[in-house]
């Protein structure tokens, strides 16, 4: 059984690149939540068809795809909406991510879910690595890459984990504050760790 490696942080903290880090040097698999939860809503799939049946052919775009921000504001406005589409979508992403774990062929993989802590998805890994950064790092950063208002970006922080939660089910951390060249050897120095857990 392949060893799986939980990866999550908050927004700006740089998973993303961690990820692929491991993905790029050591040709680590990845499942990635966030891709996952794409594929269920794709043209064609069961998520979108029942999307579209609840809430009318308003949730998509002329060509057929979901229209996300439209589907926002319907989320956002009535709480129960949001229920419903976690209802739908969790059990399809979390069978999906599962699915793609047992095609894994790399000695351990990465599953990296944003919001692992939110939804309770730690038990699905063997282990989970925390990027962690400051708040304040995390504001700078999604500023800088997203363009958006500092107001907004505070507004995704209050919804996310705190970063005491997610360390508390950490069982291993990458300090990610600086762009250095150290986090370089802090995921060499895992990579080592997990091989050595895969014996």
């Amino acid at each position: 059984m392949t060893l799986i490696i939980g990866l999550t942080g908050g927004i700006g903290s740089g998973k993303t690149t961690v990820a692929n880090h491991f993905h790029d040097n050591y040709h680590i698999d990845i499942v990635d939540a966030d891709l996952v939860a794409r594929e269920v809503v794709a043209v064609g799939s069961l998520g979108l068809k029942a999307i579209a049946d609840k809430f009318g052919a308003g949730v998509l775009h002329n060509d057929g795809t979901l229209n996300r921000v439209t589907l926002r504001e319907l989320l956002f406005a009535d709480s129960s909406n949001k229920q419903w589409i976690d209802n739908l979508l969790h059990p399809m992403i979390r069978q999906r991510m599962q699915q793609q774990l047992t095609q894994v062929r790399s000695p351990y993989c990465l599953l990296v879910i944003p919001l692992m802590v939110e939804n309770n998805l730690q038990s699905m890994a063997d282990r989970v690595l925390v990027v962690d950064v400051s708040p304040t790092t995390q504001i700078e950063r999604t500023l800088h890459r997203d363009g958006v208002s500092e107001n907004q970006v505070r507004a995704i922080l209050k919804v996310q984990a705190s970063r005491e939660q997610r360390l508390a089910i950490a069982d291993d951390i990458i300090s990610n504050d600086d762009e250095s060249q150290d986090l370089e050897e802090k995921i060499a120095h895992l990579h080592r760790k997990y091989l050595a857990l895969c014996d």
